[in-house]
């Protein structure tokens, strides 16, 4: 008889093995992972933004081609034709992936409640704060980076185009990938997102996730009402508009009312370091968006399946 056959297996502890532990990144980078599997919108949509974009500018280069021949552009026309497209082309992506950001930060936890998946997804090891910084992490950071590399990959298309399209055509080709900067535009755009778009608006989409974790319907509804309805006591009870003011200054960026009457340097120098990092409203902002994801936390926590 083989005895070996019947021996009970050695433990992992006589040979010092112990369970790996989890590491503390892990629960966050699978929980962003998850939002990603599950929202495909937050690269659908600004990558068909691009595309449509795209399509557009291909028409309308090769209605330039025709008439280019008739009426040559001369260098200060060509700049500030092809500058408006680039600038066009990354708003559009830009505009694309604040609308998806909000509308995620809407339904990101109120979706999980309505198909009441919150109870398979709170049996898992990962706390209501990581499944809450992996939501904000999408409108925060995810979405400013992919709107910037799918900007960059517009405007280089676009620059492949517009060589190959009006090549012979008189247009100065070589002017194209010189005078648009393209490197420094990009960095200044990148720049933009992660600050504006990012910080700038995160107690924006701070409130959108509280009230997804508390809305027990119409989530859309409980985000805008509130602010609407204070804007109106304010302005019956004291005839001022300073929470209005207040939003708008949000909504446009520091410097909104300087970007308004067209003073587009002046708009940017709000954003340099050393002013956009000195400014009150930022840091007010960032208090306001910890309270609003304190609550939101507590909230799931708490609340069940709708």
């Amino acid at each position: 008889m083989n005895t070996q056959s019947n021996a009970l297996p050695e433990s992992f502890d006589s040979h010092g093995i112990r369970p790996a532990s989890m590491s503390t990144t892990l629960p966050m980078y699978w929980s962003i992972r998850r939002e990603l599997w599950e929202n495909r919108s937050i690269y659908i949509a600004p990558l068909v933004a691009a595309a449509v974009f795209l399509f557009g500018f291909l028409i309308n280069l090769l209605s330039m081609r025709r008439h280019i021949g008739a009426s040559p552009l001369d260098p200060a026309q060509q700049h500030e034709l092809f500058a408006t497209r680039y600038e066009l082309s990354g708003a559009l992506i830009m505009g694309t992936a604040l609308i998806v950001g909000i509308f995620y930060s809407l339904d990101a936890l109120y979706g999980e409640r309505r198909d009441r998946s919150i109870l398979f997804w709170k049996s898992l090891p990962v706390s209501d704060l990581t499944a809450v910084l992996s939501k904000l992490t999408i409108p925060l950071v995810i979405l400013p980076v992919l709107s910037f590399a799918i900007s960059l990959a517009t405007q280089f298309i676009m620059l492949l185009l517009s060589s190959v399209i009006l090549l012979g055509s008189g247009v100065n080709i070589a002017a194209l990938w010189t005078e648009m900067s393209f490197f420094h535009v990009s960095f200044v755009l990148l720049y933009h997102l992660l600050t504006v778009h990012g910080l700038w608006y995160a107690p924006l989409y701070g409130w959108l996730l509280m009230v997804s974790a508390w809305a027990p319907r119409a989530p859309v509804i409980w985000a805008f009402l509130p602010p609407f309805v204070v804007c109106g006591m304010e302005k019956i009870a004291f005839n001022t508009s300073h929470f209005l003011a207040l939003l708008q200054e949000r909504l446009v960026g520091p410097g909104g009312s300087m970007a308004a009457n067209s003073q587009q340097k002046d708009f940017m120098a709000t954003l340099m370091p050393d002013r956009f990092f000195s400014v009150p409203g930022l840091w007010i902002g960032l208090a306001i968006t910890a309270a609003f994801l304190a609550a939101a936390v507590r909230l799931r926590r708490y609340q069940g399946p709708i």
